[in-house]
């Protein structure tokens, strides 16, 4: 009997575990994190792992919390797409009152994990929560410059770790924003032209045509090369302490051509099956490019 009890709180745990990194959206959270922490090893003149744990526990926070904020806000339209109709809130398994409480209570843990590492990076935290939920969420329906106010809290993270570990905003951090930017661009519209006929289910207008189109792919192009431009900016020494090595330009160069080479494939073929590549391709970019970065500054 006292089996049958513990297997059944057991199940319940994990039901509610997963509600939880449904809700914070668990995969895209560790990836902001990951992006902080290159960000943080990049700024950092030495390595102290009390701000590496400060940082990834409140850059969860805010992500989640974004996400909370952001599954409250669309639950009826989220209900409507297939990809988002099982998630906690539309299903029932948390309330909006739960997942209100559980939104907040992640903002003030992240603000307060950010704040100790320096009140920048918690200002920094708290205006990418604000744009995410209170600007880019409404307008997601409303126009698709949508992605461009979206591309902003996207971006910050990347840039968040350098001033965690500086405290201080300059030429530096504002690089890295810049890469992750205009990497948001192509990554997105790949995914949401795989995804255009369940955004349109759900009210969203998240190509920047409307259309799964030439121009939309023309400017998935031209956003890719901006990418593969301020990637390998730092090469040429007027970044401040942000430096680059030619050899490793060179591979952040290629990387950037290989998503590229993707984005010429989806313009001849216009598929979903070529802008899940190219997708594909995005996330690879940026977690090696990001890899890359870190290994060129401690090998140098």
């Amino acid at each position: 009997m006292k089996t049958a009890v513990s297997s059944t709180k057991s199940n319940a745990l994990a039901l509610i575990f997963a509600d939880f990194k449904e809700i914070t959206k668990a995969r895209l959270a560790i990836s902001v994190v990951f992006s902080s922490i290159a960000g943080y090893f990049l700024g950092a003149y030495e390595i102290q792992w009390l701000q590496v744990v400060l940082l990834a526990f409140g850059g969860y926070c805010m992500v989640g919390a974004s996400n909370a904020y952001n599954q409250v806000i669309e639950r009826d339209l989220d209900a409507l797409m297939k990809r988002t109709k099982n998630r906690p809130i539309p299903t029932g398994r948390i309330s909006v009152k739960s997942a209100m409480t559980m939104a907040i209570v992640l903002t003030l843990l992240g603000v307060l994990a950010l704040y100790l590492l320096n009140p920048k990076t918690a200002m920094f935290g708290a205006i990418s929560i604000f744009l995410y939920t209170s600007v880019y969420t409404p307008l997601k329906t409303i126009t698709p410059l949508a992605v461009f106010v979206g591309a902003i809290p996207g971006a910050i993270p990347f840039m968040l770790g350098w001033v965690a570990a500086t405290d201080d905003f300059g030429i530096e951090p504002g690089t890295l924003f810049m890469i992750q930017f205009f990497w948001q661009f192509p990554h997105f519209w790949a995914l949401g032209w795989m995804l255009d006929d369940d955004y349109r289910s759900g009210g969203f207008k998240m190509l920047p045509t409307g259309k799964k189109d030439a121009a939309t792919v023309l400017q998935i192009i031209m956003y890719t090369i901006w990418m593969m431009v301020v990637s390998v900016i730092p090469v040429f020494g007027i970044t401040g302490r942000l430096q680059l090595s030619v050899i490793a330009a060179v591979i952040v160069f290629l990387m950037g051509a290989v998503m590229l080479g993707f984005a010429f494939k989806l313009y001849s073929k216009r598929d979903n099956a070529s802008a899940r590549k190219l997708m594909l391709a995005s996330v690879s970019y940026i977690t090696l490019m990001q890899i890359v970065y870190v290994i060129d500054k401690f090998l140098g």
